[in-house]
C-alpha cells in the first residue's frame, strides 16, 4: 500500500480500544512493568491527540504524521532522548498492530530516530562518586538514626556497585543477596531476572550493615526487604531520589540515581569492559540500548593502539 492511504477505518473510540489491546499486549505478552506500560499510554495519547489535529486515526496515520509529530515535539524544546522514547513506543504499537493484521503498512518505518536520542547519558567523574560514598555522620545519635544513615550507605554502593534502577534497588529482597559469592540477584523490566557482581567495598558496607542496623530499622516487625523503610515498609522510589540528591549536594554536584547507574557504566567502559558485559549488568534487553556508550569505548580502543602498535605513532 502506498504511503498515502489506508483501507482501515476506525471508529470514533476506536484509538482507545486498540490502545487498550496493545497495553494488554505489554503486560501479558511482554511482562513490563506498570511504569512502563503508563509511559507507552502517555506517550500514545500524545500522538493520538496530535493526529485528531490531523482529522486522522492510529489507524490511518501515515509516515507523514510521525514526522510532523516528531518535528512539533523538537519544536516545542522537547529533549531529544524524549523524542527517541515517544518515537519507539509508536514503533513497538505499529509493529503489534502489523503483527495482528490491523494494518498493513507501518508508518515508522524509515522514520531516523533523532541523534539526540544517542547522547550519552550524563555521569559523575570518579572522585565525584568517591565523594558521594563518603561514610556520613547519622542525622542525631539515636538509634533509628545511625540505622537509616547505615542503610542509606549501603544503598548508595549498591546503587553504583550493580547499576540498578531505582524500582530495582527499593524492590531488592534479603534473600537475593548472595554476599559470601559477592552478588546480587536483580529483577527487572519485565520481571527479568539477572546477577550484579558487587565490589569489596559494596560487600564489606553491606556487611556492615546487616550485622544490626537493619533489625534496628524493623524494630520488631519482620520484611523480605533488604533495604526496608521504618517498620518494614517498602521505601519510595521519592525517598531513594532524595537520598541520592542528598549524598551528591553535600559532595558538591546534583545527581540522580539514573546519574548513579550510568556512571556505573561509563566508568568500567572506560576501564575497558566490552559492552556485552555491560549490557548485562545494566539489564538491557537490546544491545542497542547499551551502544550510547560506543564512542567511550573507541576512545579507549584508539588509546590502546596508539599506545602499543609499533607505526601509530609519528616519527
Amino acid at each position: 500500500m502506498s504511503d498515502n492511504a489506508h483501507t482501515s477505518v476506525v471508529a470514533p473510540d476506536g484509538n482507545s480500544r486498540l490502545v487498550s489491546g496493545f497495553l494488554d499486549y505489554l503486560k501479558i505478552e511482554k511482562g513490563l512493568a506498570a511504569l512502563s506500560i503508563s509511559a507507552y499510554a502517555s506517550d500514545i495519547a500524545q500522538f493520538s491527540t496530535f493526529l485528531e489535529t490531523r482529522k486522522r486515526t492510529l489507524l490511518s496515520a501515515r509516515r507523514k504524521e510521525v514526522g510532523d509529530f516528531i518535528q512539533q515535539l523538537f519544536s516545542n524544546a522537547v529533549d531529544g532522548r524524549s523524542v527517541g522514547r515517544k518515537l519507539s513506543a509508536l514503533r513497538h504499537l505499529y509493529r503489534y498492530l502489523l503483527l495482528d493484521s490491523k494494518i498493513d503498512h507501518d508508518p515508522t518505518l524509515n522514520i531516523d530516530s533523532p541523534k539526540q536520542w544517542k547522547v550519552l547519558p550524563k555521569s559523575l567523574a570518579h572522585d565525584e562518586v568517591g565523594s558521594m560514598l563518603r561514610k556520613r555522620h547519622p542525622a542525631s545519635s539515636k538509634k533509628q538514626a545511625v540505622a537509616i544513615a547505615a542503610r542509606d550507605q549501603a544503598m548508595l554502593e549498591v546503587f553504583y556497585a550493580g547499576a540498578l534502577r531505582v524500582s530495582e534497588l527499593i524492590s531488592v529482597k534479603l534473600e537475593d543477596l548472595k554476599l559470601e559469592l559477592g552478588c546480587l540477584l536483580v529483577r527487572g523490566k519485565g520481571d527479568k531476572e539477572r546477577i550484579v557482581p558487587l565490589g569489596k567495598l559494596a560487600q564489606n558496607v553491606l556487611e556492615e550493615y546487616l550485622k544490626e542496623q537493619r533489625r534496628v530499622l524493623l524494630a520488631g516487625k519482620s520484611s523480605p526487604l533488604l533495604f526496608p523503610g521504618r517498620n518494614g515498609r517498602q521505601l519510595t522510589r521519592q525517598r531513594a531520589w532524595q537520598m541520592v540528591q542528598q549524598a551528591s549536594s553535600e559532595a558538591g554536584r546534583k545527581a540522580s540515581p539514573h546519574m548513579l547507574r550510568h556512571s556505573c557504566a561509563t566508568h568500567m567502559v572506560e576501564n575497558g569492559a566490552d559492552l556485552r558485559t555491560v549490557q548485562t549488568i545494566l539489564g538491557h534487553a537490546d544491545i542497542s540500548t547499551t551502544q550510547v556508550y560506543t564512542h567511550l569505548a573507541l576512545d579507549r580502543l584508539k588509546n590502546v593502539y596508539r599506545k602499543h602498535h609499533p607505526r601509530a605513532k609519528a616519527r
